[in-house]
């Protein structure tokens, strides 16, 4: 397992069961997330890896009959503490869908929209939130001159950078992705892996991947989870060479899942 003493840790899971209804889809995980790395969840459909990567910022609360047990700490912290807002929560941690999903508004007003709910309403001030946020996805020279166009008649991976840095309007701590390259054609994958190297200088970043090819190319660590459990997690050059777990060998070399 990895060795965490000497990391800067942002999020933990604590002894975390999940259930929806009488199903439990996670059972007794417990990990570490270290500030300004990527983590890749893989496993085969089913184990509870986007499950997990919800609890991260309380969207499980929005399913009926849902429910958690154990804690899960954002900078010490418990997300679940009765006192805590989950609003708070998803502003401090944002998220990033599998499937592009732009507000059906401008580019420019996709940018604002969660900013000026939150009170800053300055033009200027606005302006250069897009501007910034835009650049940090690499989008503003491809969207500069049109921000005025709805967000729906950009292309899907620019609809998924752009989603992204709506995301990081809400100057957030952490990002969570759920497949965010799964749409996706090569090129444009490209450039969200891509996007990910550079953004993970400023944020911690969960990823949630089918493609364990992308797995290897983007993140530092990776966890791999079977049936709701956690098998493995390790750096992810030593995951992919040497994993220390015979099942996990077995998932990345394709012989199951």
């Amino acid at each position: 397992m990895v060795n965490i003493e000497t990391w800067d840790i942002s999020i933990s899971a604590k002894n975390v069961d999940f259930y929806y209804g009488t199903f439990q889809a996670l059972t007794n995980v417990t990990m570490d997330f270290e500030k300004n790395r990527v983590t890749a969840l893989i496993g085969p459909s089913g184990c509870g890896k986007s499950t997990l990567l919800r609890m991260f910022n309380r969207m499980n609360d929005l399913i009926d009959g849902a429910r958690m047990d154990g804690e899960v700490l954002f900078e010490g912290i418990n997300i679940y503490d009765p006192k805590v807002d989950p609003v708070d929560v998803r502003r401090r941690i944002g998220m990033v869908f599998q499937k592009p999903n732009p507000f059906p508004k401008s580019i420019y007003n996709n940018i604002i929209y969660g900013p000026r709910l939150n009170g800053i309403r300055n033009k200027s001030d606005l302006e250069n939130l897009v501007e910034k946020s835009l650049k940090r996805v690499s989008l503003w020279n491809e969207v500069k001159d049109i921000l005025g166009r709805s967000a729906m008649t950009l292309s899907g991976g620019q609809q998924q950078r752009l989603c992204i840095a709506r995301a990081l309007a809400m100057k957030p701590d952490v990002l969570l992705m759920d497949e965010p390259t799964s749409a996706l054609d090569p090129i444009s994958t490209a450039k969200i892996e891509e996007l990910i190297e550079e953004l993970k200088k400023n944020y911690t970043i969960i990823i949630v991947t089918h493609n364990m090819q992308q797995a290897a190319r983007v993140s530092d660590y990776t966890a791999f989870f079977y049936l709701g459990r956690l098998i493995e997690y390790n750096r992810t050059d030593r995951l992919f060479t040497t994993p220390d777990v015979k099942q996990t060998e077995d998932y990345i070399t394709g012989r199951f899942g």
